[in-house]
């Protein structure tokens, strides 16, 4: 996988714990019958997705460009 910018990462996580808490809330609290369920798991993926990009953010590291292919500056 290639490298993805930290804050890039970091408002992907917010995203997702975000909208999985808030889905696991409403699930269990607001909606009724059948949804409930759905919503609810929903949730719980997107607090999956979070912790992967978390793991991501925390095992990264930064490639340093390879010199070989930079043009040199002819003076």
């Amino acid at each position: 996988m290639r490298y993805i910018e930290p804050t890039r990462v970091k408002v992907l996580m917010m995203m997702f714990y975000a909208t999985g808490t808030l889905g696991i809330v409403i699930g269990l609290t607001v909606a009724s019958g059948g949804a409930t369920l759905m919503i609810t798991f929903l949730g719980v993926i997107n607090i999956g997705l979070g912790a992967f990009f978390t793991f991501l953010l925390l095992t990264q590291t930064q490639t340093t460009p390879d010199k070989r292919k930079k043009k040199r500056k002819s003076d």
